[in-house]
């Protein structure tokens, strides 16, 4: 009985060092030769080990895109799944176009049921391939085998090999969080302007972080726990909350040897000083006027401004585009005052979908950088709400881009997002604001007292709350 248990013991550890060097190289151990007809084939491999991982991952903001939020004095439901921006607008009505970002799979619709979890997406984030990619009209599916798409018009898309992606499933690496992060808003460096493909494999200049010695990546910053990530985006939030994170996460504040440069950290966000510039590498959209779209323009007589990027497109309107952006600069207490599906118009005055909360009385605010996005898009007049725009869809629908009919498409986004509609639109200046977090400069390249005092410098001391510079002491 003793040598019995011996043996056993025996194997059992042998299992598990071959289990787990098996796991350390590869998943094809585990994953077999497939074959594997769809990517919910793959999750349901996936979660005969990975089962606490995938009802952990279920809760978190990147499956439901929305979670409850406090706003004046209630628990709301907020997130990319209902808000609405100055770029594609919003979810409703637009599913399959964007849902392609979703970590998830067959999100159509309104219908969609985040309850199984075999439609959970793991390849998306753990590909180490580099070859899996979802198709960009198709709810969040891939091209799979046998099937034949082409995106754009004319350009053949690969089908998918899930069985080799599948064996070679492992930590996500920055190409894999900037197949979404990186493109949003409809194209690489469109949206947030410190997130762009340059951060892929970046030039320390880009960003000290992730292309200085260390070669940081993501989840360096973005921690995780059961799949929660820290971070969160003001875009579809309202800011501050339990996943609230920054740069004192692993600096200290008193870092600099300066004395004065770690009194300025009392009241300037790290950021402010060594983000210099955004976009430096490709130029962001700063401006996207949906009021002028709708022309046919012949494709030689499209205008292009100085990088080289349309000013104009049929199908989104007029677009204006920055490089090396220095920020627009607020007080931020880490949390945003934002506009809400619903809310009431002031249609003479530019609405702020978002913007930053805090002053320099708020001794939780600092001085923080922030890419101003600004543009204009459609209302509701009846109703004096900002619409939801029905802009993707088939051939013969009353989207946008089907029919270039605002007011069907208008009416089509309402709908879709439970919201009435008078039957008379027009359109309405918007901004936004997105905090700069990204493409941290090295230190040499930080600003200096004259990039912000002085004559020339770049703060708008009264926009701020002073008479003017205050490093004279009669403005402060």
């Amino acid at each position: 009985m003793k040598m019995r248990g011996i043996i056993a013991a025996a194997v059992s550890l042998a299992a598990t060092a071959l289990a787990t060097s098996v796991f350390a190289g590869s998943h094809a151990g585990y994953v077999g030769n497939g074959p594997f007809k769809n990517g919910p084939e793959v999750t349901r491999k996936c979660i005969e080990c990975h089962e606490k991982e995938t009802k952990d991952f279920m809760k978190t903001v990147h499956w439901t895109w929305s979670s409850e939020q406090g706003a004046n004095g209630k628990k709301i439901e907020l997130g990319k799944k209902n808000a609405l921006n100055n770029f594609c607008i919003g979810l409703p009505s637009n599913w399959p176009r964007c849902t392609s970002c979703h970590a998830g799979y067959g999100w159509k619709d309104a219908s969609f049921d985040f309850s199984k979890a075999e439609n959970v997406d793991c390849l998306s984030c753990h590909d180490t391939t580099g070859t899996y990619k979802k198709f960009p009209t198709a709810a969040g599916h891939p091209v799979y085998a046998g099937e034949t798409k082409e995106f754009p018009k004319g350009k053949p898309w690969p089908p998918v090999d899930l069985v080799k992606v599948a064996q070679s499933v492992g930590a996500p690496n920055r190409a894999t969080c900037g197949s979404c992060h990186f493109y949003g808003g409809g194209g690489d460096h469109v949206k947030h302007g410190d997130l762009d493909s340059s951060l892929t494999h970046p030039t320390p200049g880009i960003d000290v972080h992730m292309g200085g010695p260390k070669k940081m990546v993501c989840q360096d910053c973005h921690k995780s726990k059961d799949h929660t990530l820290m971070g969160r985006a003001v875009s579809v939030s309202l800011g501050s909350g339990p996943r609230a994170m920054g740069c004192t996460d692993c600096h200290k504040p008193s870092a600099h040897k300066n004395a004065a440069l770690n009194r300025h950290a009392d009241r300037v966000a790290c950021q402010t000083c060594h983000i210099p510039t955004f976009a430096k590498d490709r130029p962001t959209k700063v401006w996207w006027d949906w009021s002028t779209a709708g022309k046919d323009v012949k494709p030689e007589d499209v205008p292009k401004d100085r990088y080289g990027e349309k000013t104009y497109d049929k199908m989104k309107g007029d677009f204006k585009w920055g490089k090396d952006v220095v920020p627009t600069y607020y007080w931020y207490n880490g949390s945003v005052d934002r506009y809400l599906a619903g809310d009431k118009i002031d249609a003479s005055k530019v609405v702020r979908l978002s913007a930053a909360k805090g002053d320099r009385k708020d001794r939780n605010a600092r001085i923080f950088p922030f890419k101003l996005m600004r543009g204009k898009q459609a209302y509701d007049i009846g109703n004096g709400t900002i619409a939801f725009v029905n802009v993707f869809g088939p051939p013969g629908s009353d989207a946008y881009w089907a029919k270039y009919d605002w007011n069907a498409a208008v009416a089509g986004g309402m709908k879709a997002a439970g919201q009435p509609y008078s039957g008379k639109f027009g359109f309405v200046e918007t901004s936004m604001v997105w905090p700069v977090n990204h493409m941290v400069a090295p230190k040499d390249k930080a600003l200096q007292c004259a990039d912000c005092h002085g004559e020339k410098g770049r703060m708008d001391w009264k926009a701020l709350g002073y008479k003017g510079d205050p490093r004279n002491p009669e403005n402060r």
